[in-house]
């Protein structure tokens, strides 16, 4: 029985999944209790519903009562991060390496963000490729080409490194990458990466120690590009350079394109790594299920 403050209970409920209308009432009237502790009792005897409660809570998420709306919508968002997070998990045991990037990159997104618009995101995606085709000469040399995007990219649309605050979680996450023009290298080398596919250029990404970059690849030039760095041009001598300095060793596989899987694994263990440093426990948790498995 979940019990309140004098007269104030909901009887207990033998299968939650099964309410009745004077039961359903009963939860939304206590929902809105200034008390927390009547707050908690009652939120965790509707999340005992199941993914069912979205149903009968939806209609009160526009309540004109702002504590019923604001709570209503709390609830279901707690369910459809849940779905979510099944759904992303299940994406990462089914694929192999090459799976899906830009479908694995919005998944992602949803655990954190589940009423994102995904079309709407990737017709924006969309525009800034048709933008750039407008531009570019298929046959002119590579360096044009990636100069042109990065003029686009950089100076027109404002995208840049986060370098204020690195280590914020939405810098791995593509909607906010689009909608703050800022994020970490591996996600900013995403949305290039992305955006090199809807133009069929040959751009994969290259995960070097402690930094992500991207590479142009075709059967007459090599050039590698720091996107993080406004898409700094560079020579493959650059990044043997950067391994030097960095004391690591000059390996092939540093220096070759890593898979999807590869490039998803790393943007999760990234975010897993600062959840555990803000001690957010619950998202490290979350992220390393992901972690597992895409490591398999």
């Amino acid at each position: 029985m979940v019990e309140a403050r004098g007269m104030k209970t909901v009887g207990a409920i033998e299968d939650p999944a099964l309410l009745s209308e004077s039961q359903r009432a009963a939860l939304l009237t206590l929902l809105t209790d200034e008390d927390f502790s009547i707050y908690s009792a009652v939120r965790k005897k509707i999340l005992a519903c199941g993914p069912a409660a979205k149903d009968w809570l939806r209609p009160y998420a526009t309540s004109s009562d702002p504590a019923l709306r604001r709570r209503t919508h709390e609830i279901i968002l707690f369910f459809e991060k849940q779905a979510a997070d099944n759904a992303f998990l299940a994406f990462c045991i089914r694929h192999g390496e090459d799976l899906d990037l830009e479908e694995g990159a919005w998944l992602l997104a949803r655990t954190v963000y589940p009423e994102i618009n995904v079309e709407g995101y990737r017709a924006l995606l969309d525009n800034f490729a048709g933008e750039l085709c407008e531009r570019i000469n298929p046959s002119a040399p590579p360096r044009t080409i990636l100069t042109l995007i990065n003029q686009y990219l950089f100076d027109e649309l404002g995208f840049s490194g986060n370098e204020e605050d690195y280590y914020d979680p939405d810098n791995s996450y593509l909607n906010r990458v689009l909608d703050r023009r800022t994020g970490n290298p591996i996600n900013l080398c995403l949305l290039y990466m992305l955006l090199g596919r809807r133009l069929r250029l040959p751009i994969a990404g290259i995960g070097l120690p402690g930094h992500f970059i991207c590479r142009f690849q075709s059967s007459s030039a090599e050039v590698y590009l720091d996107v993080f760095h406004r898409g700094k041009l560079l020579t493959k001598a650059d990044c043997v350079h950067y391994l030097l300095n960095g004391s690591f060793s000059v390996k092939d596989e540093y220096l070759s394109p890593v898979t999807p899987r590869r490039l998803m694994l790393r943007v999760c263990a990234n975010l897993y790594q600062i959840y555990l440093m803000r001690e957010k426990e619950d998202e490290a948790t979350r992220l390393q299920r992901y972690v597992v498995a895409l490591g398999r």
